[in-house]
């Protein structure tokens, strides 16, 4: 069995996809590709290699975490145990150190599954070509001529330690993004849904000035994480800011990296009018790079709309972050992002980190002097969008002769929407689903084109 990378890193159900001797070997391939350990002989570098480890909270993380730091250490790697942290807290020590660094987590996936987040040197995401090399090395450790034992012994081998500053290190710098600005007065239920976020947000929040209120999913117990709560299903927080009459919720996923918001009247405000907000408002202060926001496919055609009347040019990429990140470091771009709540300020972090936009936001709100409510409903009108998940045999099928019925259905539904709507299949990059995603002028249209189109996956690729 082997490994591919998907749009954010490798991810499966852990113990029998990603058992931990594939992510040890894991280990080792990424310790020769991105690490610099010493050599077969056992000499020494002039300083030791090193590699930073994260994990969030589910309950294979810290095994998944000790076979790949076993894995790197064999090929001479020094790793630092960061402990539970979000993901852009993981990228943020290693920009600040300029280390490479992993991150145990499968995201927004259920307990079950779990993940490898790599980054290379300085915390930026890998590159095609780096995890082509990965997966080449991994390869012929596990394949059918398994390569054989270690050379390294003493102290040629990796150690293993820990840090207990770098949680407080990465609030300090979270909290700093405000350039001394305070929140005071402004209340706010988070919902950390149980996962990483349970060791920094509350505290980034508060120390910032605001008021939090309660805070939800904040009792991790390695199988709840995303359970019923976070940005995947903000219901109970919606709930709890209509109790506390609390000016906005903050919804995080499991590792953190993303955020949906909930404004005091209990409505969700998705990624995509999270953006709309951010992009006016750095254009008007005149930090908008190129005046330019970078966005995927995924984002609503209402975004576009919107856009072109504030003066904001649009810069659409595949889905995955990864694009993002590509677009607006190639362009020089400021700001990026995906309508899950995966946000990206280039000129603050070399990833999406749901912690510091929900805090960009809530101090959004306080300058504007105006409720949440008002501003997202403000920003954009969002045209209907219904997204169905297709459980499939072999996700990539859908890209193969045998889907043609498949992409004949799709063109059948295009040409009656034209442009007043648009549709969107493809792929999962992380699950063995295909998505169908429709925009249509009403509910009803965009629902009826979707089941249309999933009965024709269903029958042609199930």
């Amino acid at each position: 069995m082997s490994l591919r990378f998907g749009t954010d890193g490798v991810r499966g159900v852990a113990g029998t996809e990603l058992t931990p001797e594939l992510v040890l070997a894991l280990g080792r391939a990424a310790a020769r590709v991105l690490g610099r350990g010493p050599d077969s002989a056992g000499r020494l570098a002039a300083s030791r290699p090193t590699f930073l480890v994260g994990r969030d909270t589910r309950w294979s993380s810290p095994l998944l975490q000790a076979a790949l730091s076993a894995g790197l250490a064999a090929e001479g790697i020094d790793v630092v145990d960061l402990g539970v942290l979000p993901t852009p807290g993981v990228a943020a020590v290693a920009a600040a150190r300029n280390l490479p660094a992993a991150m145990i987590s499968a995201s927004h996936n259920p307990y079950t599954d779990n993940g490898i987040k790599l980054f290379a040197a300085g915390g930026r995401k890998l590159g095609v070509a780096d995890e082509q090399r990965i997966e080449a090395d991994l390869a012929a450790l596990v394949g059918p001529r398994p390569a054989g034992p270690g050379t390294r012994s003493g102290d040629a081998l990796g150690c293993l330690d820990g840090d207990p500053e770098a949680r407080g290190w990465y609030c300090d710098q979270v909290v700093g993004a405000l350039d001394g600005r305070r929140l005071d007065g402004i209340q706010v239920v988070i919902d950390c849904a149980n996962g990483a976020a349970c060791t920094t947000a509350a505290d980034i929040v508060t120390r910032a000035g605001a008021e939090v209120v309660e805070a939800l999913a904040a009792s991790p117990d390695g199988i709840n994480i995303n359970a019923g709560c976070g940005s995947t299903d903000p219901s109970v927080l919606a709930r709890a800011v209509l109790l506390h009459r609390a000016d906005a919720g903050l919804a995080f996923d499991g590792d953190a990296d993303r955020v949906i918001a909930v404004d005091g009247t209990g409505s969700v405000v998705d990624g995509d009018r999270l953006l709309g907000l951010f992009a006016t408002d750095f254009r008007r202060r005149g930090r908008l790079a190129g005046d330019t926001v970078v966005v995927t496919v995924m984002t609503n055609l209402g975004f576009h709309l919107a856009m072109a009347q504030a003066g904001v040019a649009v810069h659409q990429t595949a889905v995955g972050d990864r694009h993002v990140l590509e677009a607006l470091d190639e362009h020089g771009w400021s700001l990026g992002g995906e309508q899950s709540g995966h946000l990206i300020f280039r000129d603050l972090a070399t990833t999406g980190d749901g912690v510091l936009s929900g805090l960009l936001l809530l101090d959004l709100v306080v300058r504007a002097g105006r409720p949440l409510a008002g501003l997202a409903a403000e920003v954009m009108d969002r045209l209907p969008q219904v997204l169905r998940n297709v459980e499939v045999a072999d996700r990539d099928a859908v890209t193969g002769a045998g889907a043609e019925p498949v992409w004949a259905e799709v063109r059948a539904v295009e040409a009656e929407l034209g442009d007043r709507g648009r549709v969107l299949l493809r792929q999962s990059g992380t699950e063995p689903l295909v998505r169908v995603m429709v925009e249509a002028p009403t509910e009803q249209a965009a629902s009826q084109a979707a089941d249309r189109l999933v009965a024709v996956v269903t029958a042609t690729l199930s």
